[in-house]
C-alpha cells in the first residue's frame, strides 16, 4: 500500500483528510482530543519534509453553515499538538478556502471549516419533504450525487498529493473520503501512518492471525452484531457473547432471565448461530451467572444468580465471578484478540468488575505475546477507564468502520487508495 513515509512532500501541497470529530463541552472546550493527536504524525512528517497541509475533517451531523460545529473551535488546539500556527478558511472551498490554499507556504498548515457544510461530503439531498414524491427524491438524488463529484473534484485541486488518514470515516463513501482519490495519480494518494496502523491491526485479527483466536463480543442487541458474528465463524476458535446479547442466548435455551434485555424476534437466530457454531467447531462461550439488579440504576440492591435462573423483577447488569473466571481462562490462552463491547452497563460504576476483569485479562495475555485488537466505542471507552490502553497492542479511533470491516465488508475509503 502506498503510505507517507514512501513519500517525499518536499515542495507540495497535501490534503489530509482526517478525523476531527471530537467531543467539545458547552462552551466549545474539546473534552477528549485523542482524534487529533492520532493523526498529528502524518500531519509533522509533511510540514518536516518541506511540504504544506491543508486539512479537510468533519464535525458532527450539521445540516447546513452551524456555528456549533464550526472547526473553528479546534483551531488553537490543533495548533498546540502541531507545533505551528495553524491557519483556517471559514469555508472548505470558495473565495477565502482560494486564496489561502494559493498563500499556502512550505512548511503550513491549513484548517478548512466543516466539509459537512455541504451537502455534497455526504451525497445526500437535504431539505425535501417527508412525503415528497418518488420522482422528486430520484432526481434530488440525482443531482447531488453529481455535485458531489464536483464537490471532491473542487476539494481535490488544492493540493498534489492525498493522504486519508480519517479510519473513523472509512466506511462513508463521502466526497472527501472515497471520491477525491479519483483525481490523483495512484503515486500521490496514500494512507496516513494512523490509517496504515488500523488497516494493518484489521488484517491481522482477519487475515494474519495466530491461534487460537478468541472474539468477545458485547452490546445489547444481537441483531446489531449478526453480520460480525457470521464473519468471525470462520475465524475464530473462541466467541464470547457477553453484554445484553447474554439474555437473548440465554432465553433462546430455555434459560430464565427475569426483566432483563432480550430480543424476542432473535430467539431462532440466536439458536442457529449456536449450531452454526457447533457445526463449524467454534466454541461459543456464554455467561453461567450474572451480577442482577432490581431496577436499571446504579443504587439499584443487587444480587448475584445463575444467569439462567434470574428471578422476575431482576435483571443482569453484568457478569458474575464465576463467569469472569470463565472468560478470563480462554482469553489467556489466546494468541489474537478482538474484544468489541463491554461485559454490562460500565457507565454505572456498580456494574464495572466485569468488563474490567476482561480488560485485565486481556493485558495479561498481551504481555505474555497474544495480539490484541480493541475497537467499538464502549471497548475503547472501557479500556481508557480502566487505564489499561498502553497494555493492550491496539486501540482503534474507528466504531464502525471497525465493524464493518470485521464484517467482512470493504470500507470505501480505504478501497479509494488501493484503486
Amino acid at each position: 500500500m502506498q503510505t507517507v513515509d514512501k513519500y517525499n512532500f518536499k515542495g507540495k501541497k497535501a490534503f489530509v483528510r482526517v478525523d476531527f470529530n471530537v467531543p467539545l463541552d458547552e462552551s466549545f472546550n474539546i473534552t477528549n482530543d485523542l482524534r487529533i493527536s492520532a493523526a498529528i504524525p502524518t500531519l509533522k512528517k509533511i510540514l518536516n519534509d518541506g511540504g504544506s497541509v491543508i486539512i479537510g475533517s468533519h464535525l458532527g451531523r450539521p445540516k447546513g453553515v452551524t456555528e456549533k460545529y464550526s472547526l473553528k473551535h479546534i483551531q488553537n488546539r490543533v495548533s498546540e499538538l502541531l507545533g505551528v500556527n495553524v491557519l483556517f478558511a471559514n469555508d472548505c472551498i470558495g473565495e477565502d478556502a482560494d486564496l489561502k490554499v494559493a498563500a499556502l507556504k512550505p512548511g503550513e498548515a491549513l484548517l478548512l471549516e466543516n466539509l459537512r457544510f455541504y451537502a455534497e461530503e455526504e451525497g445526500k439531498p437535504r431539505g425535501l419533504a417527508e412525503d415528497a414524491p418518488a420522482e422528486e427524491v430520484a432526481a434530488a438524488k440525482k443531482a447531488i450525487k453529481q455535485s458531489q463529484k464536483e464537490f471532491a473534484k473542487k476539494l481535490a485541486s488544492y493540493a498534489d498529493a492525498y493522504v486519508n488518514d480519517a479510519f473513523g470515516t472509512a466506511h462513508r463513501a463521502h466526497a472527501s473520503t472515497a471520491l477525491m482519490a479519483e483525481y490523483f495519480a495512484a503515486a500521490d494518494k496514500m494512507f496516513g501512518y494512523l490509517m496504515t496502523a488500523e488497516v494493518a491491526a484489521v488484517e491481522k485479527v482477519l487475515k494474519n492471525i495466530e491461534h487460537p483466536f478468541t472474539a468477545i463480543l458485547g452490546g445489547s442487541k444481537v441483531s446489531s452484531k449478526i453480520d460480525i458474528i457470521q464473519n468471525l465463524l470462520s475465524k475464530v476458535d473462541n466467541l464470547i457473547i457477553t453484554g445484553g446479547m447474554t439474555y437473548t442466548f440465554t432465553k433462546a435455551v430455555g434459560g430464565k432471565i427475569g426483566n432483563s434485555i432480550c430480543e424476542d424476534d432473535k430467539l431462532e437466530v440466536a439458536l442457529q448461530i449456536l449450531e452454526k457454531a457447533a457445526e463449524q467447531g467454534v466454541r461459543i462461550v456464554l455467561a453461567v451467572d450474572a451480577k442482577i439488579a432490581d431496577s436499571f440504576s446504579n443504587d439499584a440492591n443487587t444480587s448475584f444468580c445463575k444467569v439462567d435462573e434470574i428471578p422476575d423483577g431482576w435483571e443482569g447488569l453484568d457478569i458474575g465471578p464465576e463467569t469472569e473466571k470463565i472468560y478470563a481462562e480462554v482469553i489467556q490462552q489466546s494468541r489474537t484478540i478482538l474484544w468489541n463491547g463491554p461485559t454490562g452497563v460500565f457507565e454505572f460504576e456498580n456494574f464495572t468488575h466485569g468488563s474490567r476483569s476482561v480488560a485485565e485479562a486481556i493485558a495479561e495475555a498481551t504481555r505474555n505475546g497474544a495480539f490484541s485488537l480493541i475497537g467499538g466505542g464502549d471497548s475503547v471507552a472501557c479500556i481508557e477507564k480502566f487505564g489499561l490502553s498502553k497494555q493492550v497492542s491496539y486501540v482503534s479511533t474507528g466504531g464502525g468502520a471497525l465493524l464493518e470491516a470485521i464484517e467482512g465488508k470493504t470500507l470505501p475509503g480505504v478501497a479509494a487508495i488501493y484503486q
